[in-house]
């Protein structure tokens, strides 16, 4: 009665792509076909008799208690403003640059990753402060929709990410089950500071390639991408005299956020702290900044926190639904279905590795990060480090593919966040085709971390 689990999990995900809430999806569907495999004697209740100590495990695990740190960080960070005098900043720097403000908005969307790590909040800043400049100074709409998104995704990435959070407790849970299934009884672990070291540079990389691109169409298509002119560019004093204006106002604008990653970033990948006292750390600085650049009020205090406390509830509702799913996957005897299945595959892992991207990615244009997180990668995960995939790598892998779910149509939520912001004079139809590009960038990434996985191993392996 194996073949039950694969309806279950074909279930799950057609209920998800129309809609229902995911967490009730997940525990709803799952407890059903829990009942009906019970009614005809194919399930033990032992399974679903498992599921308050999983619950226990899920609200005591110290990795996850790092989230809604994060979260108030990234939420505090947006009311602060930093957004505001980084692009303004950037811009100036890059005045009369073919491109330049295109390549302001990647940097900073860069700096905001690595700060806030909130796609959301990224890209409706940058929607609401740089898509308006860049209309009117004449870029294609394309071009400035397709760079306000990617820009804003680049927090999927870039450490510290919310989604290396989660895939840290995933791939470390794989990884042991991995281990314990080739007798190996003392199993390591994969912590999250290992997957901020891993995707460092690829999220580097990644910056990169948008640069490049923006210089590519800068140089091949003019047109689409004119020197910015900022009013102040008609200012009459000496550029010599600006200089040093401008260098202290460079220093200003950055030394804030970059102080904030340093010390963020920086404690968890050198072994400091754990990602729990980081975040703390992390939301502390971000109260500082809004209090010094004097944002901090009692609304936006209660701001934070509320919503805070909906991303928070959200995330760990999907935890508990999650564990109803895998639970009830596993008593169908889905995993070892799962397993026969892959593990038949001609090619060995080769083959394994390039299905399940290319599946993770089909997935992304109808399901978020978070429902692939915890439905498809905790089955496809154990079976691929069993045939000898190094575990940060695979995270890197799987973190870089749905880094695309937020720029696939028809549900990819940047395009959603963005829409949301911009006027009525740019299409819709605009923004999907300005995303292509960029899909193909993060897709060539995907390829370059597969030829060479060092280039997500290499730093772990070096702060080992």
């Amino acid at each position: 009665m194996e073949w039950l689990s694969l309806v279950l999990f074909a279930l799950v995900l057609l209920a998800l792509m129309i809609g229902f809430p995911v967490a009730f999806t997940l525990a709803g569907v799952s407890l059903l076909f829990a009942i009906g495999a019970l009614l005809l004697g194919v399930f033990d209740m032992a399974f679903i008799n498992a599921i308050p100590s999983r619950i226990y495990s899920i609200m005591t695990n110290s990795t996850l208690l790092a989230v809604p740190l994060f979260i108030f960080m990234g939420l505090m960070l947006e009311k602060s403003k930093i957004a505001d005098q980084l692009l303004l900043t950037l811009a100036e720097v890059f005045k009369g640059v073919r491109g330049g403000l295109g390549m302001a908005v990647i940097l900073v969307g860069a700096l905001l990753a690595a700060s806030t790590g909130l796609v959301g909040a990224t890209v409706v800043m940058l929607g609401l402060l740089a898509l308006p400049t860049m209309m009117q100074q004449g870029y294609c709409p394309k071009l400035a929709s397709g760079t306000i998104c990617a820009s804003g995704t680049l927090g999927q990435i870039i450490p510290p990410s919310i989604v290396l959070i989660l895939l840290a407790d995933v791939i470390s849970n794989a990884y042991q089950q991995a281990q314990l299934q080739q007798g190996i009884f003392a199993p390591e672990t994969v912590s999250v500071g290992d997957l901020f070291a891993g995707a460092l540079l690829p999220g580097l990389v990644l910056v990169g390639l948008y640069l490049a691109y923006m210089v590519g169409v800068a140089f091949f298509q003019p047109h689409r991408v004119p020197k910015f002119s900022p009013q102040d560019a008609t200012n009459t004093q000496n550029t010599t005299d600006l200089q040093p204006v401008l260098v202290v106002k460079v220093i200003k604008s950055l030394l804030p956020p970059v102080a904030l990653i340093l010390l963020v970033l920086g404690s968890i990948i050198l072994g400091i702290a754990t990602p729990t006292e980081a975040g703390a750390l992390g939301a502390l600085g971000a109260l500082l900044l809004a209090l010094t650049k004097r944002q901090l009020s009692l609304d936006t205090l209660r701001y934070v926190m509320r919503n805070t406390l909906k991303l928070t509830s959200m995330i760990f509702l999907i935890f508990i639904g999650a564990a109803f799913f895998s639970l009830v996957f596993r008593g169908l005897g889905g995993d070892e279905l799962v397993h026969d299945l892959l593990t038949a595959l001609p090619g060995g892992l080769f083959t394994l590795m390039l299905l399940t991207m290319l599946f993770l990615f089909i997935l992304g244009f109808f399901l978020d990060f978070i429902e692939i997180t915890y439905v498809v990668v905790p089955i496809i995960a154990p079976i691929l480090l069993l045939l000898g995939a190094d575990p940060v790598w695979l995270a890197i892998m799987i973190a870089i593919n749905l880094q695309t779910a937020f720029l696939t149509p028809p549900f990819g939520f940047a395009l959603f966040y963005l829409r949301g912001v911009a006027s009525d004079a740019l299409k819709t139809l605009d923004i999907y085709k300005g995303v292509a590009p960029f899909i193909l960038l993060q897709l060539g990434l995907l390829a370059l971390l597969a030829a060479w996985p060092s280039l997500a191993t290499w730093l772990p392996g070096k702060l080992a």
